[in-house]
């Protein structure tokens, strides 16, 4: 993988160029905002950004869609097969987004939250590939390694099931942050309070399931405490409370010892 295309200049492209800048040569960044495409273009030292698909250079080994899910089709329809590897980075589209329209294709999914404004080193983030066929595979399999330590094949299905996953365990814990930051707020308290808290609980997963690591007053069936919070409580943290503890309960027996 000599020559590599970005197309996409969001929060997956942002991080992949930077990554894979420095391995290979990013030969051109795509964005529909052209000022955009040039911001990450010069970011990466690419001489060469463009707002027209139909201006993609057309000897690039790899051609990376890393633009939004309801976008790639889009993508894919509006440029042609030219012989190179073509590759989307979604959690939950499928591979045969290109069947039919490419000869060699695949997906190179890195699981991790990203941001345009925060690069994200790539070396511990865990890359989901599948492919058309063994030598695309393989020829994933070396670009992935080139920005990450951890490359691992996955379908369709399973990569649906991880991106489920990251769901659950990230974008809606984020949310729980939200609301808990809302709360301190209205006491007139830093969400830094949370942060020693925050860093336990998810340092305890190194060595604890997260069955065995939970705790809080829905573990410990401990009602007078649930309502009293309830009471303080309304709309739609009230709501989340209340259906999260209920949650909690249903998979923990009562247990007069626990803590």
């Amino acid at each position: 993988m000599k020559r590599v295309v970005i197309i996409g200049s969001g929060n997956v492209a942002t991080s992949l160029a930077h990554g894979l800048a420095g391995r290979c040569e990013v030969a051109q960044i795509y964005s529909r905002r052209l000022s955009h495409a040039r911001a990450l273009a010069d970011a990466v030292g690419c001489g060469n950004a463009t707002d027209d698909l139909r201006w993609l250079v057309a000897d690039a080994d790899a051609y990376i869609i890393a633009v939004s899910d309801d976008a790639i089709a889009d993508v894919v329809a509006a440029t042609a097969d030219n012989g190179g590897l073509w590759i989307h980075t979604s959690g939950s589209k499928p591979l045969d987004l290109f069947a039919g329209r490419r000869a060699h294709y695949g997906v190179m999914w890195p699981m991790q939250s990203f941001s345009r404004s925060l690069v994200v080193p790539l070396e511990e983030v865990h890359f989901f590939i599948e492919a058309s066929d063994a030598a695309a595979l393989a020829a994933l399999r070396q670009l992935g390694q080139a920005v990450s330590h951890h490359v691992m094949e996955a379908d369709s299905g399973q990569r649906r099931q991880l991106h489920i996953a990251s769901v659950f365990s990230c974008n809606f814990a984020n949310h729980l942050w939200t609301l808990a930051s809302e709360v301190l707020e209205e006491a007139g308290l830093p969400f830094d309070a949370l942060m020693p808290l925050l860093r336990t609980t998810v340092g305890k997963l190194d060595r604890l399931t997260p069955m065995q690591s939970q705790t809080g007053p829905a573990m410990r069936h401990d009602s007078e405490v649930i309502d009293s919070h309830l009471a303080m409580l309304e709309g739609e943290k009230h709501d989340i409370y209340r259906m999260m503890s209920e949650s909690i309960m249903k998979r923990y027996p009562l247990d007069d010892d626990a803590q």
